[in-house]
């Protein structure tokens, strides 16, 4: 990262362990107030705030923003990174499985991204440059993509 985020916050979800942890370590070199959103804190709490936070649960993320809201009076970055995976051939993907991932990959995506943008709205009146970013492997209808994991990769896109 080459920009300097000194004096900007930033929520990370699934940021207790894997890319979420680097990227909240990363955020927090350049001087970013950083929460992370996950189950479990593993090492984030050396390099951010630990908010508990099933992304997939309305009631757990409107908790885990108002936690936020008491610790920070702004919201300017929120990266999207939690994600359930499971590789798996369709015939051999459990419908549990497959709930599983889009209950995190789509639904807690979208609950997170609702639950920030009025925190985001609010960074941009003050006129700050907010956004939301979210993580997703590449976009790409090849069938490469699909024929070995369908259920994950629909779930990503």
């Amino acid at each position: 990262m080459s920009k300097d985020f000194a004096g900007l916050t930033a929520i990370v979800t699934g940021a207790g362990s894997g890319i979420g942890l680097e990227v909240a370590r990363k955020l927090n070199d350049q001087g970013a107030k950083v929460f992370g959103f996950d189950l479990r804190a593993g090492d984030l709490e050396q390099v951010a705030t630990f908010i508990e936070c099933d992304i997939s649960n309305p009631e757990s993320v409107k908790k885990a923003f108002a936690e936020f809201a008491n610790q920070s009076k702004t919201l300017d970055i929120l990266i999207n990174n939690a994600s359930a995976i499971n590789l798996t051939p369709t015939e051999a993907t459990p419908a549990k499985r497959f709930d599983l991932m889009f209950d995190v990959n789509v639904r807690g995506t979208f609950l997170t991204s609702q639950a920030a943008i009025p925190h985001l709205r609010e960074s941009a009146k003050a006129g700050r440059n907010p956004h939301i970013l979210t993580l997703s492997p590449p976009l790409s209808m090849k069938a490469k993509w699909f024929q070995h994991h369908v259920a994950y990769t629909m779930a990503k896109y």
